[in-house]
């Protein structure tokens, strides 16, 4: 009897950390690029119950039978086992402004930070006041050759993630004597954007910011050579959550959990009589 209240306690804590996560999931759909995260939930072993009023084995003319039947199964409980992300793409968002990237397929950015490099899908960037392409958080993005540095806000970036800057001759009077009208801008490719993905992706770790790092299952990531994914310029990724999912999953939980709580409470009113009632008899 006292193992069914462990077995519904435990299923009440699993249902907390389904909660955490889904919570997790509707507080950033609106961030860009946020992969959703699934809860998987693991049960212990069950237990094979027998009948205990007999017990040996019986032999029989035509071979032998057991004294003690197999009366069913019991369940030991569960627990969160995994809470795995769903890489998913998400829908792309028009914003018209020149530092959003978003990456149609799989990879990540890879950008400096201070524990080394990171990678992310959130390419909403900025530029700093030395001229670097950061995130938000001023972790600078790295191009295939170092750190990418726009002198001026005038850059562009193609599918293939090569970053051209337009270098403007036309405020030096000099210089224009000797060029002709269509000589007057050229564009000048200062790198390109390192996009990397990993051999296991499934292991890739969230550390919070739309920042993911490698592990030691994911393997080290690796510049994607073939099939790279398009760099979209003046475009964000939208989370793949999709809230009414979400919610319907919330409403489930709380069900669950109402469900393990009424165990326990049906368990501890039979023990309350067992030690009230049936030990005065």
């Amino acid at each position: 009897m006292v193992r069914g209240l462990y077995t519904g306690a435990s299923g009440m804590i699993a249902q907390m950390g389904r909660i955490d996560v889904l919570s997790n999931n509707l507080a950033n759909v609106n961030t860009p690029s946020y992969k959703r995260d699934t809860p998987i939930l693991k049960a212990f072993p069950e237990m094979l119950m027998r009948r205990i009023n007999d017990d040996g084995v019986r032999t029989i003319p035509s071979g032998s039978y057991d004294l003690m039947p197999v009366i069913g199964k019991l369940g030991t409980g569960v627990e969160v086992n995994e809470v795995y992300t769903r890489f998913t793409q998400g829908a792309f968002k028009q914003t018209q402004n020149d530092f959003d990237l978003a990456l149609e397929g799989e990879g990540f950015f890879s950008v400096q930070t201070d524990e080394g490099e990171r990678y992310t899908r959130n390419g909403s960037f900025l530029i700093d006041k030395d001229g670097f392409l950061v995130t938000k958080d001023g972790y600078k993005v790295m191009g295939e050759n170092g750190l990418i540095q726009i002198k001026k806000n005038n850059f562009m970036v193609d599918e293939d993630g090569n970053v051209f800057e337009n270098i403007e001759y036309s405020n030096d009077p000099m210089r224009l004597v000797s060029m002709e009208e269509n000589e007057w801008n050229q564009t000048v490719l200062l790198d390109r954007l390192k996009v990397v993905n990993f051999p296991k992706l499934r292991y890739v770790k969230k550390v919070g910011e739309s920042i993911y790092r490698e592990t030691e299952y994911s393997e080290k990531a690796y510049i994607i050579e073939n099939e790279r994914p398009k760099v979209r310029q003046g475009f964000l990724e939208a989370s793949n959550v999709n809230p009414v999912i979400e919610m319907v999953n919330l409403i489930e939980v709380h069900r669950n959990y109402e469900a393990n709580q009424k165990i326990i409470q049906a368990h501890d009113a039979a023990l309350g009589k067992v030690i009230n009632e049936v030990g005065r008899a």
